[in-house]
């Protein structure tokens, strides 16, 4: 048998071309799933709004632009909802600031200590008005952190004085001094900051700032009494939901990785629970209240926490009970000064379904604004050209250019007040 050594090692000519068509192949699946995982072929656009045609809001759009230009994130990442939160989560912010404040302590009549900071303008305003904004951060969040940081410091240099609430229990270095901590809806500690600021800024206006959990209290607190409306030019509430007791249902989907959010929050809040273990549950207080720290440590939800635990400290009879006396929903519809409520439709956090409240909430009352963005997560909001994101986020901008232009209405408004909301004119209010 005259076989040739060369013979048993001769390839087929075609193997070569396979194994090429497997590697384009592969590379055409990588960037499919990098295509869609960072939605690339999203487009971009101006926010979708909702509102009534009134003379205030035709105001408000033609001199805030934020609200009417279109929102450009990031090319290669920013319209990744999860993306823009989870940078949001671990960055903050890029180059984030270091305002220098003030930390004020106000007793509560229950025995709590709240705190907040306190930021001066560094420029005079613009209308050369007094204005302050009150502002209310996200769940477990306080002055330090670095979006509030940058946040101040741009609203700072634009004039505005700063008061920022300090979450009870969400400082490390700080202790609670009564058994009871922060929770979606108390208003108390909110209602005291502000108590303090028009106490001792007895000329200053407000501007009301809530963000995520934040804008669920700061909406509550205005429509708990209309006399919390008073001096307050206008109200911004970011990426809230709205209502705790139909998000609670969302939260254990999977849909949009919602359920793995969920347990990332409930680790965060077990961890400033259990950091004032001492203060809530000692002297026998965990006995009084009924809660059960075994199922707290094994919680992997924040259903799980607040029921064992939250609504108990509160003195809840049950969960519904607890989550409907938390949500702002019940409420917001009292609020007559101007409000902006901002969201994204691909905020990971916020179902869909929730956002039919704001939506029909602007539909009806002619004070509120509802914008909704296509991309921007939970609190990211980046901008940006292709991967590096700017300091300054839309959100930011939108905030302090809405608080701008509603400080210009107020100083140039007509005399005729009947007309302000309605878009009636005067000739119209007197006839």
């Amino acid at each position: 048998m005259n076989t040739h050594k060369s013979d048993l090692y001769t390839i087929s000519p075609e193997m070569p071309a396979m194994f090429d068509g497997v590697k384009l192949a592969a590379v055409a699946t990588v960037l499919y799933i990098i295509v869609r995982c960072l939605n690339l072929k999203s487009p971009t656009a101006p926010p979708e709004l909702t509102y009534q045609d009134t003379a205030l809001n035709r105001f408000l759009l033609k001199s805030c632009s934020q609200l009417t230009k279109e929102y450009v994130p990031p090319l290669l990442w920013g319209k990744s909802g999860h993306l823009q939160t989870a940078l949001y989560g671990k960055l903050g912010r890029v180059s984030s600031p270091h305002p220098c404040g003030i930390r004020k302590y106000l007793p509560m009549q229950d025995g709590a200590t709240a705190t907040f900071d306190l930021f001066e303008p560094l420029k005079d305003h613009q209308t050369g008005d007094d204005i302050t904004m009150v502002i209310c951060p996200g769940i477990g969040n306080h002055s330090e952190k670095h979006y509030i940081r940058t946040f101040v410091d741009y609203a700072q240099k634009d004039g505005y004085r700063c008061a920022v609430l300090n979450h009870l229990g969400a400082l490390p270095n700080i202790e609670l001094t009564s058994p009871r901590m922060f929770t979606y809806g108390c208003t108390w500690e909110f209602a005291a900051m502000v108590g303090y600021i028009k106490r001792t800024y007895l000329q200053t206006q407000l501007v009301v700032v809530g963000f995520s959990l934040g804008g669920n209290i700061v909406c509550k607190f205005l429509g708990e009494n209309r006399v919390n409306q008073e001096r307050v030019l206008c109200c911004v509430s970011v990426c809230q939901g709205y209502s705790a007791l139909r998000a609670q249902e969302t939260f254990l989907q999977w849909d949009q990785f919602r359920r793995f959010y969920n347990f990332l929050m409930a680790d965060n809040m077990k961890k400033i629970i259990l950091s004032h273990r001492h203060s809530l549950f000692g002297d026998g207080l965990l006995k009084k209240v009924d809660a059960d720290l075994n199922r707290l440590y094994i919680a992997t939800s924040l259903m799980q926490i607040d029921d064992n635990i939250m609504r108990k400290l509160h003195g809840h009879s049950s969960l519904k009970e607890y989550y409907e006396k938390e949500s702002c929903v019940h409420y917001i519809h009292n609020v007559d000064v101007p409000l902006l409520l901002v969201n994204s439709a691909d905020d990971p956090l916020v179902h869909d379904s929730l956002l039919a409240i704001p939506r029909t909430l602007a539909a009806k009352k002619p004070n509120v604004i509802f914008a909704l963005t296509l991309h921007g997560g939970h609190l990211g909001f980046f901008e940006g050209d292709v991967l590096f994101p700017q300091p300054l986020t839309w959100m930011d901008k939108v905030i302090v250019g809405f608080a701008n232009t509603m400080c210009q209405w107020e100083k140039q408004k007509p005399p005729c007040q009947s007309g302000l909301l309605t878009g009636s004119s005067c000739i119209e209010a007197k006839a």
